[in-house]
């Protein structure tokens, strides 16, 4: 099997639209921020596909920043650090979630609860150590670094600016949930995962078309050197 930069470049746009379709099915249902101790196989169950949610999405972006790194200069660059580093703190704290906590639950069950408090973006009873400053890099890299990586994707235009403008404004929008009532954090994952799914389209689409071009172009310049070769 050959590896090409053509099925990378389609793998990364399917991987996005699959995390994004991911990223919206874990919430619906999903139980209340201060359900983990009695909720505990639920919560390890969207954790696990949140897990894979974050990695995938991971891949997309790096797809999607790789397609157009030279259009999109240093905004691009530094919109695709900060949203990656979001996603990978994510990532860790639903390893976290997944891996950790649910051996605590028996035996400390107000430090879970203060970690999933934490999590989402609530004030513990508690010191939940070191782990407050992950949840944070998670936080500020999933706002600021969407926000600036959407602006990127919509300034180049390569790929939808509907999915673009979508993504900025969808991560940057969280930043509401800190004033809002709980039954709002899931509804609002909704349109991130809306604009992973159209980025990761336009990604695929985008590919397809360029390659449907320059094998036109190949095509025609080859029937051009045939027909001046029996001329």
């Amino acid at each position: 099997m050959t590896i090409t930069a053509s099925g990378l470049t389609k793998a990364a746009g399917a991987a996005a639209a699959v995390a994004g379709t991911i990223f919206i099915a874990v919430q619906i249902g999903h139980p209340a921020s201060d359900t983990f101790t009695t909720e505990t196989s639920q919560w390890v169950a969207r954790s696990c596909a949140k897990i894979v949610m974050a990695a995938l999405a991971l891949a997309g972006i790096t797809g999607m920043y790789l397609r157009q790194h030279r259009q999109s200069g240093v905004l691009g660059l530094i919109g695709y650090a900060m949203f990656a580093a979001g996603y990978l703190a994510m990532l860790s704290v639903e390893v976290i979630a997944a891996t950790v906590l649910p051996n605590l639950v028996d035996t400390e069950p107000g430090f879970v609860n203060d970690v999933v408090a934490a999590s989402t973006g609530r004030k513990p009873a508690g010191d939940v150590g070191a782990l407050q400053a992950l949840f944070n890099l998670a936080g500020a890299g999933y706002m600021v670094g969407g926000l600036i990586f959407g602006i990127a994707l919509f300034r180049t235009g390569i790929l939808a600016r509907w999915a673009a403008a979508l993504l900025a404004v969808s991560t940057i929008g969280t930043a509401a949930l800190a004033v809002l009532p709980e039954g709002f954090n899931r509804p609002f994952a909704v349109p991130e995962g809306l604009a992973l799914i159209g980025l990761g389209v336009s990604l695929w689409r985008h590919h397809r078309q360029a390659e449907t071009a320059t094998a036109t172009a190949t095509a025609g310049a080859g029937g051009a050197t045939v027909r001046r070769a029996t001329v």
